[in-house]
């Protein structure tokens, strides 16, 4: 499914509302969300701009997209080496609005914990999903 560029944006400025939760942008974290821009085709003056307007968030329909949303949302929580009590309450919120199942968002979160590199398997992250709606 092709993404609007409103849906980009959206999607880019939930992130960086993610990121700055816990009162601070870490170096890593802006580091992600320049890859994630990039991979949407936000050009870097866009992407700067996001840093400095409010965020209208538009509802993600697709399943998929959503629990990609989530994971890259889960990845950006990491990838400053701190998890903060305020973004695993925020990533929870997150998630819930957008309709994924809790206990499935709990397994992924564990299962990112364990691993060294952070990283899951796009088959894993489906089939999680997919176990808790059945």
């Amino acid at each position: 499914m092709n993404n609007t560029k409103a849906q980009k944006i959206s999607l880019l400025s939930d992130m960086i509302a993610f990121a700055v939760v816990d009162g601070k942008l870490h170096k890593n974290e802006f580091q992600f969300l320049s890859l994630i821009a990039e991979d949407l085709e936000i050009n870097p003056t866009e992407f700067q701009q996001l840093f400095h307007t409010e965020n209208q968030t538009e509802v993600i329909k697709d399943d998929f997209e959503q629990i990609q949303q989530f994971y890259r949302l889960a990845l950006l929580m990491h990838s400053d080496g701190i998890l903060h009590e305020r973004e695993e309450i925020r990533i929870h919120e997150i998630g819930i609005g957008m309709g994924l199942d809790p206990f499935a968002m709990k397994r992924v979160l564990k299962a990112m914990a364990k691993s060294s590199t952070r990283m899951l398997s796009p088959d894993y992250l489906l089939e999680v999903f997919k176990e808790q709606n059945n």
